[in-house]
């Protein structure tokens, strides 16, 4: 006997809104943006049908190259460390104590400070004469560093930089994922004589891989459009070793007014982080949880 669900079509009137706000200002500039990669659209002028010139163009400029190569670094640099400490600290804080909310609140703040506050502070920090780093230094008898102008430096000072900023945000999402392991699977645990050590191995780290999953996709995402600290902070330099994918995108597209070579790449990094997400999807979902 077949069921006939019914739907209450009051419910597509509900969720009619955000998919309204989602069509109209991510999806259909989208699709802009994918024309307008393919003509010569410089925000002045009608724009012109230029084929793949743009994309061509794109793949022989050693600027967008040298881009690419420093959003991968950056990736890689911020997002596993960023997600380790995110995971030691909220195992620290996921305790019964009074002080913990205070903890936990103090790790959090500087998620949601804005990323250009954050970098002003940080630009303090690092300057070569009055910055507080280099204070330190100098008390400790070390010698003074140019951070953000030394080449071999400017890029590590904005992975720490975005490493302290972003991993309150993995420890709230870390807290969530362990309230949500059975307290009775460590009693159990415990009964057999297991140590932390083996609670965390057999137990917590298998139940956390759904939310790891969820904050490796959203990291990767996110240290993808890395853009405002590096704006501020070192404007690309120095010899374009800070410069990202979208800071070239900014520069091309509105400093340079290369709007369909700009609107090219960015059409490069959805692809690019379309992909990459397909792959973590594939391949780092493990949606088994399994406890041993």
């Amino acid at each position: 006997m077949k069921i006939k669900q019914k739907y209450d079509n009051s419910a597509y009137l509900m969720i009619l809104p955000a998919y309204l706000i989602f069509s109209v200002f991510v999806l259909l500039p989208v699709f802009i943006v994918a024309y307008y990669s393919i003509t010569n659209f410089n925000m002045y002028t009608k724009p012109e049908l230029t084929g793949l010139s743009n994309y061509i163009a794109l793949f022989k400029d050693k600027d967008f190259l040298i881009a690419v190569k420093n959003t991968l670094v950056y990736s890689v640099l911020t997002l596993f460390p960023q997600l380790a400490i995110g995971l030691f600290i909220a195992i620290l804080l996921y305790r019964k104590s009074k002080l913990l909310p205070f903890f936990r609140i103090s790790f959090y703040i500087p998620n949601i400070m804005s990323m250009v506050c954050i970098s002003m502070i940080w630009l303090w920090i690092y300057d070569p004469t009055f910055g507080l780093l280099n204070m330190l230094f100098k008390l400790f008898g070390f010698s003074i560093q140019s951070w953000l102008q030394d080449p071999k430096l400017s890029m590590l000072c904005i992975v720490i930089m975005s490493i302290w900023k972003n991993c309150g945000y993995s420890m709230v999402i870390f807290l969530s994922g362990l309230t949500g392991i059975p307290t009775s699977l460590y009693e159990a645990a415990a009964l057999d004589g297991a140590g932390s050590f083996r609670k965390f191995v057999n137990i917590t780290w298998p139940m956390l891989r759904p939310t790891l999953f969820f904050l490796l996709v959203t990291g990767l995402v996110s240290s993808f459009s890395v853009f405002e600290q590096v704006n501020i902070m070192t404007g690309g330099g120095p010899l374009k070793t800070t410069t990202t994918i979208v800071h070239q995108i900014y520069r091309r597209g509105f400093l340079e007014f290369k709007m369909g070579y700009a609107s090219a790449m960015a059409m490069v990094l959805l692809a690019f982080s379309i992909l990459i997400t397909l792959m973590v999807f594939k391949y780092g979902s493990g949606h088994d949880t399994d406890v041993s």
